[in-house]
This record gives structure tokens, C-alpha cells and sequence, in this order.
């Protein structure tokens, strides 16, 4: 089973004690193998008051903690009996979890930590290049920048072997 991001409902204005809480009884029913994250949504706030501008925190979904969590009965039960939770968000009695899009898109609205492109190729394999001045080449993946989101490829022009750096998005596996 994945790990994936659930919405618990709570008492507005609880969202804080529920993540203490649950991170409490997290450890101690021992769940921390099926219960990962807590988080309240957050976002900064500008306020001028009185001509002074005050930076503050505000809850981007008052009422509402995502949860990361493999679900189990067991982990359901955790998260559900936890006070001041009154529920999860889902049709009846089955939660429903957060596409991994929204998730990535929440979690980087609160500026916790940059999602990273997903690339299906791995160095030594042979890749075509799809866009840009090098449109239709194919070359050996030399190296992966993960945080620059680029590859390294040799690239076979006029004869000798060339290194070109690309956007994941200009290239693609050769199946």
C-alpha cells in the first residue's frame, strides 16, 4: 500500500492541537510505520496596522489537517479517534485521498520542500531529444541534475561525441 495525503476534518481552531495530539498518539500506538506527516496548511499574511506591515501566519484551510498516511483499519482508527478530529474527507465511512497534484501544489504553496520531476530514464539509457535546436538527436544519458530538472546527454554531432544539457521536458526514453 502507498503512502498518500488524506483531509481530516477538526474543530475550527483545533487544527494545532489535533496535529500535537495525533503526533502523540502516533508514537505512542506505535504508527509511525503507517502515519508519516502532519500538516496545517499555512500561508504568510502581510497586515498593516497603524502604517506597520506585520507578517503573520493563516490557516489556508481553517478546520482541516492533511494527514500523510498509508490507510489500514488500524491507522483509520489513530487518526479518527484522535480529539478534536471529526472526520475524514471522503463519500461516508471511506476516505478519499488528495490526487498526488494537489498534494504537491499544497505543500509547495507552504513552501515545506520542492517537488521533484519524476523522469522515466536513467543514466546509460538512450534517449531522443523531442524540442528544441536538437530536435530528433538521440543520445546516451550521462547525468541526471534532479534539482535542476536538466540531463546531461551525449549527443553524436559531426562525427564526435558532444554533451548537451537538456530540460527533462526536451527529451524522451527510447522504448
Amino acid at each position: 500500500m502507498d503512502k498518500m495525503w488524506y483531509v481530516v476534518h477538526t474543530y475550527s481552531g483545533y487544527e494545532n492541537k489535533v496535529k500535537a495530539n495525533l503526533e502523540k498518539r502516533i508514537e505512542s500506538m506505535n504508527m509511525e510505520d503507517k502515519i508519516f506527516r502532519i500538516l496545517v496548511p499555512m500561508e504568510d499574511e502581510v497586515e498593516i496596522k497603524n502604517g506597520k506591515k506585520k507578517l503573520s501566519k493563516k490557516k489556508v484551510f481553517p478546520g482541516y489537517v492533511l494527514v500523510e498516511m498509508i490507510m489500514t483499519d488500524d491507522s483509520w482508527y489513530v487518526v479518527r479517534n484522535t480529539p478534536g478530529v471529526t472526520g475524514f474527507v471522503g463519500s461516508g465511512s471511506k476516505p478519499i485521498p488528495l490526487n498526488e497534484t494537489e498534494a504537491i501544489r499544497i505543500i509547495k504553496d507552504m513552501g515545506m520542500e520542492e517537488p521533484h520531476a519524476k523522469v522515466d530514464f536513467e543514466t546509460g539509457e538512450r534517449i531522443r531529444v523531442v524540442s528544441g535546436p536538437f530536435e530528433d538527436f538521440e543520445g546516451l544519458v550521462e547525468e541526471i541534475l534532479v534539482d535542476k530538472e536538466k540531463v546531461k546527454v551525449m549527443i553524436s554531432m559531426f562525427g564526435r561525441e558532444t554533451p548537451v544539457e537538456l530540460d527533462f521536458d526536451q527529451v524522451q526514453k527510447i522504448s
